[in-house]
């Protein structure tokens, strides 16, 4: 069994509105320094909120260090960069060298992480970027995603994690390191606490621990494997796991998205036919943008992050996801996904998806062929 660290304290927060209000209190209460990692932060409404908090901060003498993700964050202009660093906030991006004509792994890799650490006591980790709910593909909003705010043991591993890879950014940069000189350890637990684990991905020591720690959990299911992903690829041994878990009575639900904003999307539908005849339920999300990245097996155990089950989020970018080890939480999220199936859910019927959506069928087919092609050939 992974292990767990006990003593923390964990809020759940849905949705843009919720997340960014708790995030922007936080910022003013902020009293040594905050750290910023995300893959998009746009400058709408949202984004200038966040903005003029970490501008407020930093008048206070707050340290504050952004990492943004050079291809997700692409279009951010070139006079909103200068304003942030005019305002004395420490701005880098992660991997600016955008080459999509090259097929080189290295060009592929991205900081797909959305994190927030204040004074190294308070994190938020989940798959909010910094942008409205409204800003979507297909101006079909609000978008649906999830984020968990945290206190106790756990936010020492984050922080940690947060301040090597601003070193190491800044170190690729050829840029001196400011950093604060009160990294001490957070000491705070929280007696009955919620027992949680921050597991990162990168490209050195933890390439496939994301992976592990959702095989594990699906190999251990028992009753119930509720999943609700955005972008829903899986690789051969998690396809593997998830049949296992059917074929062995296990319920599988997965909660997709149905509205494709970019072609390779369809790639998901491929599945469709081989689990539905594994007995598994799948939903489509369609009332508006889903940008979930959540699941929960048998009402105990559940995740909260960045990654999605791709080939992108699993083999190539940088994710942090929270797993949590607690049934009222568990509980908390479970009821939000039921509470997405019903209010925006469509479920797909063999019956209807072998008889019908030919076109649907081919896109899916034709869009996993050449992602599985574009791996093959990734110059590593």
């Amino acid at each position: 069994m992974p292990y767990y660290l006990k003593g923390n304290k964990i809020e759940l927060l849905k949705n843009g509105k919720d997340y960014f209000a708790e995030v922007i209190q936080s910022i003013k209460k902020a009293r040594q320094s905050i750290f910023v990692e995300a893959y998009i932060f746009s400058h709408d409404v949202t984004g200038e909120k966040i903005l003029n908090a970490l501008k407020d901060a930093v008048k206070r003498g707050i340290k504050v260090y952004l990492l943004l993700d050079g291809f997700g964050s692409r279009d951010l202009s070139q006079k909103i960069r200068d304003e942030i660093k005019t305002s004395k906030i420490h701005l880098l991006f992660y991997n600016p060298k955008i080459s999509p004509y090259q097929m080189k792994r290295i060009s592929l890799r991205r900081l797909h992480r959305k994190m927030f650490l204040i004074d190294h006591e308070t994190a938020y980790v989940g798959g909010i970027n910094i942008i409205d709910d409204m800003n979507v593909p297909n101006s079909k909003g609000p978008r649906i995603d999830y984020a968990a705010k945290l206190n106790g043991p756990v936010v020492n591993l984050i922080g940690r994690s947060m301040v090597k890879l601003w070193k190491r950014v800044s170190w690729a940069h050829l840029e001196k390191s400011y950093l604060p000189k009160h990294t001490q350890k957070n000491k705070l637990e929280y007696p009955n606490g919620t027992k949680l684990n921050f597991i990162e991905r990168d490209n050195f020591r933890h390439r496939q621990d994301i992976e592990k720690a959702y095989l594990h959990a699906i190999h251990n299911a028992k009753h119930e494997i509720f999943i609700a992903n955005a972008y829903f690829i899986p690789g051969k041994k998690f396809e593997r796991a998830l049949i296992e878990a059917a074929q062995r009575g296990v319920s599988v639900t997965l909660l997709l998205k149905g509205e494709m904003d970019y072609f390779f999307s369809n790639a998901t539908r491929a599945f469709y036919g081989k689990f539905l005849k594994e007995g598994m339920t799948i939903f489509e999300y369609t009332k508006s943008f889903m940008h979930s990245k959540v699941a929960v097996i048998d009402g105990t155990w559940c995740t909260i992050g960045s990654s999605n089950i791709d080939p992108f989020s699993l083999l190539l970018a940088r994710e942090a996801n929270i797993f949590i080890f607690d049934k009222y939480f568990s509980s908390q999220l479970k009821k939000n996904i039921l509470s997405d199936i019903r209010l925006g859910g469509t479920e797909i019927l063999l019956k209807d998806w072998d008889k019908s959506h030919l076109i649907k069928r081919m896109k899916a087919r034709i869009a996993y062929f050449f992602i599985r092609l574009s791996l093959g050939v990734v110059n590593i």
